[in-house]
C-alpha cells in the first residue's frame, strides 16, 4: 500500500517513516507563536505538520457540573469547556497558517471536530485529514470527511477493535486511503505503558492498511522503536521551547528532538534491510 500526499511525501511500507509534528495547543493562544511553531517544525525535519480545528462547542458544553470537571491527570481541576477554550486554534488563524505552509513548501493538515471545520479545511484545499481517537465513534463526521476522498489518518487511543473496524468500514465506502495509528491516550504516556509491540498486532490484524504511531511519551524512544517495527508514520506533539508553559508541554518534543527523530529514524530504517537467511 502506498499513499501519495504531495510531490514530496508518500506514506508506504518499506520506506522511511513520515514524521508529523503536531502543534496542538502549544501556541498558548498567541497567533505569532502558532506561526512560529509551523516555521520551526518545517525547519527541523517535519515532513507534515498537523493542527487541530475545533471550537469548544464542537466537543463539550459550557457547564460547571462535576461531570465536566477533570478529576485527575495533567489537566486536573479544569473544566472541559475551559480546557478546550484554551486549547483551540481559532478558525480565523487557519488562512495565515496554510499560507505560511505553502511558502515553506510543507504540507499542513488538521484534525477536524465538526462539519464546519471540514468545510473550512476544504477551502484551503487540504491534502489529508486525521480523525482524532476522541472522534472515532462520530460516524457522521467520518462519513463527511471520507466523502472528500482524501487520505485519512485514524488514531486509535480511545478505541476498541470494533470501533476501529466501524470507522474503517465507513471510509471504505468512499476510498481505501487509510493510515491507522497505534496510540496510547495517556498524557504523557509513561515508557512502560507505551506497549509499542502493539504495532505488530495491528499490522497482523490490518494487513491491507498502513500502520503508524501517535506517540504521547515525553521523549523519542517509542518513536524510534516503532521504526524497527515497521511504522510508516510517526506523530509527535511539538513545542518550540521547553521553557514555554503550555497544556501539552509534558508530552511535546523540542526542535532539537524533532531533528533527532527525523535523522535517527532514517538511520534505523536503513539498518533494517531485507529479510535474508
Amino acid at each position: 500500500m502506498r499513499i501519495k500526499i504531495d510531490k514530496k511525501i508518500t506514506i508506504a511500507d518499506n520506506v522511511k517513516p513520515v514524521i508529523v509534528a503536531e502543534i496542538s495547543c502549544n501556541h498558548n493562544g498567541s497567533k505569532k507563536l502558532f506561526l512560529r511553531h509551523i516555521k520551526e517544525a518545517a525547519k527541523n525535519g517535519a515532513d507534515l505538520i498537523k493542527i487541530q480545528s475545533f471550537e469548544p462547542k464542537d466537543i463539550t458544553i459550557k457547564s460547571k457540573k462535576k461531570n465536566y470537571l477533570i478529576k485527575s491527570g495533567l489537566w486536573k481541576n479544569k473544566y472541559l469547556w475551559n480546557l478546550y477554550e484554551a486549547a483551540q486554534t481559532p478558525f480565523d488563524w487557519h488562512k495565515d497558517a496554510f499560507k505560511l505552509a505553502k511558502k515553506l513548501n510543507v504540507t499542513l493538515f488538521s484534525s477536524p471536530f465538526s462539519k464546519r471545520a471540514v468545510d473550512l479545511l476544504e477551502s484551503f484545499k487540504v491534502k489529508l485529514y486525521k480523525i482524532s481517537s476522541f472522534e472515532i465513534t462520530d460516524h457522521e463526521l467520518i462519513h463527511y470527511v471520507a466523502k472528500k476522498r482524501k487520505p485519512i489518518i485514524i488514531s486509535t487511543g480511545m478505541a476498541t477493535l470494533r470501533e476501529i473496524n466501524d470507522a474503517i468500514n465507513i471510509i471504505k465506502r468512499y476510498h481505501n486511503k487509510i493510515i491507522i495509528l497505534y496510540c496510547v491516550s495517556g498524557y504523557p504516556t509513561e515508557n512502560k505503558e507505551a506497549n509499542i509491540l502493539s504495532i505488530k498486532e495491528l499490522k497482523r490484524i490490518y494487513k491491507n492498511h498502513l500502520i503508524g504511531l501517535s506517540d504521547h511519551t515525553n521523549n523519542i524512544y517509542s518513536s524510534l522503536a516503532s521504526t524497527a517495527l515497521g511504522a510508516c508514520l510517526i506523530e509527535k506533539h511539538f513545542i518550540v521551547s521547553n521553557k514555554i508553559k503550555t497544556l501539552d508541554k509534558e508530552f511535546s518534543i523540542t526542535p532539537e528532538e524533532l531533528k533527532s527523530l527525523k535523522i535517527e529514524s532514517g538511520k534505523i530504517f536503513e539498518t533494517l534491510g531485507k529479510k535474508k537467511i
